[in-house]
């Protein structure tokens, strides 16, 4: 993906963030909350599947920046957004030592859940600050 691209979908992104009220609302929209669980921060990622990661009180949650198409059983075509809902108390570790071999400043995050799956999120801007918001919401989870 060249740069005029990726600045075409991050604009676009902006765009749905700001149509919708703000990524908190975002993030309402796409997965249930709680009574009383905060928003603790929220990434965006690039990469094949580029979209928001958010870290919450309850979870960790990945919402795709642009609709996938997907068929029915039927043959009819749907359009949806990739989403992934991990809760913090299923997260055995998070692997923060992931790097892109032939992109050593990409970094991908790892989470391993109790039941052994792995979920991993790549291309994480401002990656630092993601991984202490991470670490310290599974910490008291």
């Amino acid at each position: 993906m060249n740069i005029s691209e990726t600045v075409k979908r991050k604009l676009s992104l902006g765009a749905r963030i700001l149509q919708v009220g703000g990524v908190e609302k975002v993030f309402k929209q796409f997965f249930s909350v709680r009574e009383g669980e905060r928003l603790l921060k929220v990434s965006t990622t690039s990469g094949p599947l580029a979209g928001l990661l958010f870290i919450s009180t309850d979870k960790v949650a990945f919402c795709s920046e642009r609709s996938m198409k997907v068929f029915t059983q039927k043959g009819h075509m749907l359009r949806i957004y990739y989403t992934v809902a991990i809760p913090l108390k299923k997260i055995k570790c998070v692997n923060h030592q992931s790097k892109n071999v032939q992109k050593p400043k990409q970094k991908y995050i790892g989470i391993v859940t109790e039941d052994n799956f792995d979920f991993w999120f790549m291309g994480i801007m401002k990656y630092q600050k993601t991984m202490k918001y991470l670490e310290q919401a599974v910490s008291q989870a």
